[in-house]
C-alpha cells in the first residue's frame, strides 16, 4: 500500500522499485515488516530485499523502550555476552535484574517477534548512541537520531547486502554497520558523526539494490521517510546514479497516506477481476 500510494501521489502507474521503510507493517510471512524493497505496482509484488531480521523482546514493550531493540540488535553480535556490556548506553539503562529475563526472551523467541523494521533499527541505533532509550510518542527517538547527524559527514558505514538463498530476496545486513559504529564510539568517534554515517549507510545499501534490480524508477515511502536527511540524500544519490526517484508531494509517506495506496490496490484488483471476467466470457 505504501509503494502504491506514491505511484498514486505522482500520478506513476509504475512497476517500480519501492524502498518501503517504516515502523511495522504485518507481512504475508507472519513477521513483522517494515524495512523492505518490493517491485512491482498496485496490482502486485515481489519482495526483493529486505533488512536482516532481529526480534522485539517484549512486541510492543521494545517499541516504546529503544534500549530493548538495541539489546536485540547487540545479541546477533555479542550473544549472551552482550547482557555484561555495561560500557553501553541501552545495557547500562536496563536494571540488572531485567537482563537476564530479556536475554531468555531473546534466547528462546519469547514474547520477541522477528522484524525487519527499518524504524526499529533507527529506534535501536539511536539507544546504542545513548539519545534514546524509553519513548513517550511515536518516532522520538528516530527524530533524536536525525537531529544528532551532522550533514557534512559524506562518507557511511559498511552495510552488506547479498543473499541468504540463491533463490531469497536480498538480505542488508546491519551488523558491519552496528560493529563499525561501536568501534567508532569506543574510539571517541562523536555522536553527529557516527549517526550521519549511519544514515548514509542505509542510502548505500538502497542505491546497491537499485541498480541490483535494474529499474529506473524507485519509490520512497513509509514513515522513516518523514527524515529530511535520509530522504533527501537517498534522492540526490538515485539521480546521480541514473535513476528516477519519486517522492511524495501531496498525501504524507507515513500511514497518514498509506490509505490512498489501500484505494490503489483494491482498484487494481477491481480491474483485474474485470478483465479476467470479460475474458472468460470471450471464451
Amino acid at each position: 500500500a505504501h509503494l502504491a500510494s506514491c505511484l498514486a501521489d505522482n500520478r506513476e502507474p509504475g512497476p517500480a522499485l519501492g524502498v518501503i521503510w517504516d515502523g511495522t507493517g504485518y507481512g504475508p510471512d507472519q513477521t513483522v515488516w517494515g524495512g523492505e524493497l518490493l517491485l512491482g505496482d498496485a496490482a502486485r509484488f515481489d519482495r526483493v530485499a529486505h533488512f536482516r531480521p532481529f526480534r522485539l523482546p517484549g512486541g510492543e514493550a521494545a517499541v516504546r523502550e529503544p534500549r530493548r531493540v538495541a539489546l536485540a540488535l547487540l545479541w546477533q553480535l555479542l550473544g549472551p555476552d552482550a547482557l555484561a556490556r555495561d560500557e553501553l548506553p541501552p545495557v547500562a539503562e536496563l536494571p540488572a535484574a531485567v537482563r537476564p529475563i530479556l536475554g531468555r526472551m531473546l534466547e528462546r523467541g519469547l514474547s520477541s517477534p522477528v522484524t525487519t523494521s527499518a524504524g526499529r533499527l533507527f529506534d535501536g541505533v539511536a539507544s546504542l548512541l545513548g539519545l534514546c532509550h524509553r519513548t513517550s510518542f511515536e518516532g522520538q527517538a528516530a527524530m533524536a537520531l536525525e537531529a544528532s547527524a551532522d550533514p557534512a559527514v559524506k562518507d557511511g558505514y559498511p552495510l552488506t547486502v547479498g543473499r541468504e538463498t540463491a533463490e531469497g530476496p536480498l538480505v542488508l545486513d546491519w551488523r558491519p554497520t552496528i560493529e563499525a559504529l561501536l568501534e567508532e564510539r569506543r574510539r571517541g568517534v562523536t555522536v553527529a558523526v557516527a549517526s550521519a554515517r549511519f544514515h548514509n549507510a542505509l542510502v548505500e545499501a538502497a542505491i546497491e539494490v537499485a541498480r541490483r534490480v535494474g529499474v529506473e524508477t524507485v519509490a520512497l515511502s513509509g514513515g522513516c521517510f518523514q527524515n529530511r536527511l535520509l530522504t533527501e540524500r537517498l534522492a540526490a544519490r538515485l539521480e546521480r546514479a541514473g535513476f528516477h526517484p519519486l517522492r511524495h508531494r501531496r498525501v504524507p509517506p507515513n500511514d497518514g497516506g498509506v490509505s490512498l495506496g489501500q484505494i490503489a490496490v483494491a482498484a487494481a484488483g477491481k480491474t483485474a477481476k474485470e478483465d479476467r471476467d470479460v475474458s472468460r466470457s470471450a471464451r
